[in-house]
């Protein structure tokens, strides 16, 4: 503008001086041309600039924060401040802020002054790229909301490489943690906490990533090549411009989504009782044990309802129906160590570091430690257990929770965080099914579940059938289920479970018989395999009821 603009109103300076001395870096400003008001800017600089364009006229660095949503002549009340007072520079009086607000930043920027304080806040935010030798200090083993502090100098007592990055961080800034060979990945978000004070600097975890980020994939993103970590990696930390670090995150929101408030059902003890047939006093038992121990084996025969049972124990513990806080997995023969936890897999040049399920559970379960997370396993007993949890089998235990070791495939830190819960389920029919061993035994509490016919649940759910033939045939079952009991070779653990007489949605003589023909039938020439007659008398007694 002119610099000898006069001055308007009551004021005693000019609006050129206003303009030059009196607007400071930081201070909002709308823009016109004539009546019509053309965008929201903000002052980034305290220099002033004689125009090289125009004598007499100055210029003051801005930047656009939004373009006016309508561009029409303002035609609303008239003040000092408003287009249609024919003024060039004055400031807004504290006391008219609220009618700026109404007269302006609302109708045509859709803006308020909290939202002009958030844009104040993200524009004094740096961000940064900290790189860390994790054998000498792991991020992704330090926990979420601790504050933790980086020394400037080295162990010889040299500055760190670009020094002036670690005076130029900011309490607010955000950082990208890095862990560097032999882990190559980005592994966590942080925030730097207090500015250095000449020998360190500090800052807090704000998200382990469950799912890190390859080396690889920063390299080969699009507008990261030119980042100065690639530039000059010799170092610790490192400028990113803003779009390099929204570059980042988008890499990371894709493989680490953020949990959504989003709209979940409750789950209660009296839903569970519905939903499973156990008796009130056991389902205590479940939740108290479970609470205490961190984990638990629910064993049982076939057809109990264990798998059911064990997701629905975690929605009534968690109170809410959120699949976001339960992993599943499903252990075999050939799973091992480096599925569950980490280590080498193949890519395209050789071999690289990858972390597994439970890895990657462990570290989401670290993001929210007054949220409960559950980790369910079926079939534990089919994989080779002590090859599976190697060193975890001191970690899982709830008097180490929290508690850091060394993991042997990359010597890093590693802990189990106290909100992770671990349910495992067991099928005891199973004959080919090698036992736990002791030491992994003493790390679980055992629950048997049984066949629930004589609960009140299943009493319920057999009533609203209401079908003579469900009823007989079911009193049947349970007397088959009596001689399995007595026979010395088999026992409680071969029982016939309830669970396939649930979810029928008709209750036909059809829908029953296939039941008994291709469930029933087949187990019971397993377990009487060297006794085919009593097979066939109870063929005989089954089919019966539909005669």
């Amino acid at each position: 503008m002119n610099k000898n603009t006069n001055s308007v109103g009551t004021t005693k300076m000019s609006q050129g001086d206003a303009f030059k001395n009196v607007m400071k870096k930081g201070d909002y400003f709308y823009l016109c041309r004539g009546n019509s008001i053309c965008l929201l800017g903000q002052i980034v600089s305290d220099d002033v600039f004689d125009s090289t364009v125009k004598q007499d006229w100055i210029e003051r660095p801005y930047r656009v924060i939004k373009e006016s949503l309508d561009k029409s002549p303002y035609k609303d009340v008239k003040k000092w401040w408003t287009p249609n007072s024919n003024t060039t520079c004055i400031g807004v009086p504290d006391k008219e802020l609220n009618l700026f607000v109404d007269y302006i930043l609302k109708p045509y920027f859709n803006v308020d002054m909290n939202d002009l304080l958030k844009v104040e806040e993200e524009s004094n935010c740096r961000y940064w790229f900290l790189s860390a030798n994790p054998k000498i200090w792991s991020m992704s083993s330090m926990p979420v909301g601790k504050e933790q502090s980086y020394t400037l100098y080295n162990d010889n007592g040299n500055k760190h490489r670009v020094f002036q990055n670690f005076l130029d961080a900011k309490v607010g800034d955000k950082i990208i943690g890095y862990e560097s060979t032999p882990i190559k990945q980005v592994v966590a978000i942080l925030e730097v906490t207090k500015e250095q004070d000449e020998e360190r600097i500090y800052f807090k975890k704000v998200e382990s990533l469950s799912s890190p980020i390859d080396f690889a994939l920063l390299k080969a993103c699009p507008g990261l090549e030119n980042m100065e970590f690639f530039v000059c990696s010799q170092g610790s930390l490192f400028k990113l411009s803003k779009n390099e670090y929204e570059q980042i995150l988008d890499l990371i929101r894709e493989e680490n989504p953020v949990q959504t408030n989003k709209v979940v059902n409750k789950y209660t003890k009296e839903d569970f009782l519905n939903d499973v047939y156990v008796t009130d006093t056991k389902y205590d038992r479940f939740m108290s044990v479970l609470k205490k121990k961190k984990n638990i084996i629910l064993q049982g025969p076939p057809g109990v309802g264990k798998t059911f049972a064990a997701k629905r124990l975690a929605y009534s513990i968690m109170e809410e129906k959120n699949d976001d806080r339960i992993e599943f997995v499903q252990f075999h023969q050939n799973y091992s160590y480096e599925d569950f936890m980490l280590g080498y897999k193949p890519c395209e040049n050789g071999f690289e570091m990858k972390y597994g399920i439970f890895y990657q559970f462990c570290q989401k379960a670290s993001n929210h430690p007054d949220k409960d997370y559950f980790f369910i396993i079926d079939e534990i007993n089919r994989g080779n257990m002590s090859k599976i949890f190697g060193e975890l089998l001191m970690l899982i235990e709830p008097d180490y929770r929290d508690n850091k070791i060394k993991l042997a495939y990359n010597g890093l830190d590693f802990s189990v965080p106290q909100n992770l819960h671990i349910i495992g389920m067991m099928n005891t029919a199973d004959r080919s099914l090698a036992l736990i061993d002791y030491a992994l035994r003493r790390r679980f509490s055992f629950f048997t579940m049984e066949p629930g016919f004589d609960t009140d649940g299943f009493k319920k759910y057999q009533q609203k059938l209401n079908s003579p033939v469900f009823d007989k045939l079911i009193d049947r079952v349970k007397d088959l289920n009596d001689e399995i009991l007595k026979d010395d070779s088999l026992g409680s653990g071969f029982c016939i479970g309830h669970s396939y007489f649930c979810n029928l949605d008709t209750c036909t003589n059809e829908n029953l018989l296939d039941i008994v023909d291709f469930d029933i039938l087949p187990m019971l020439n397993e377990y009487w395999f060297d006794e085919p007659s009593k097979v066939e008398r109870w063929k005989n007694d089954l089919h019966g009821v539909f005669e």
